[in-house]
């Protein structure tokens, strides 16, 4: 199943030493997007978000917006890998009666390209909206941070007990 998301994306950059699978350290630097409304807020979620994964020094080398207009999430377990798509939509003028075609990148989480594939035509199959996938590409992204309210997180207790 998919779901999708608006929200105000920046792709992060971290840099630190990972250690590898022949067990030897190494200078990486990976991307990561997060959901925030400016950029110190992104920088502040994703070193929250990183410092539960990386045990050494980080350093976050870049933060800009993001260019997608909505990200679909998956909840397949294979879905492991992050799309870009770009979708040209086409509508026509009311006044000239000519068409006019408008280009928006998304990312798409997928196991495959053309898992997707079939991801993006799932949910934009859904919407009355003449479309046309022009390109899918594989990103470097590992993951996708969104922003999870406090009260909407499953082990928030409340304060107090209603009797």
């Amino acid at each position: 199943m998919m779901r999708s998301r608006t929200a105000n994306w920046f792709e992060c950059k971290i840099r630190y030493e990972k250690t590898m699978e022949d067990g030897l350290q190494k200078k990486v630097t990976e991307a990561y997007v997060v959901d925030a409304l400016s950029f110190s807020e992104a920088e502040e979620r994703i070193i929250e978000e990183m410092s539960s994964y990386i045990s050494g020094e980080f350093t976050v080398t870049d933060i800009k917006k993001a260019p997608y207009g909505e990200i679909f999430f998956s909840d397949q377990e294979m879905a492991d890998r992050w799309y870009k798509a770009k979708l040209q939509f086409i509508t026509i003028d009311e006044k000239t009666e000519k068409e006019k075609k408008s280009n928006v990148n998304y990312l798409v989480q997928a196991g495959s390209f053309n898992g997707a594939v079939k991801n993006l035509d799932e949910v934009m199959g859904g919407t009355m909206i003449d479309y046309s996938i022009v390109s899918v590409a594989e990103t470097q992204i590992m993951d996708v941070y969104e922003h999870v309210a406090k009260s909407a997180k499953a082990d928030d207790k409340p304060e107090y007990e209603q009797q």
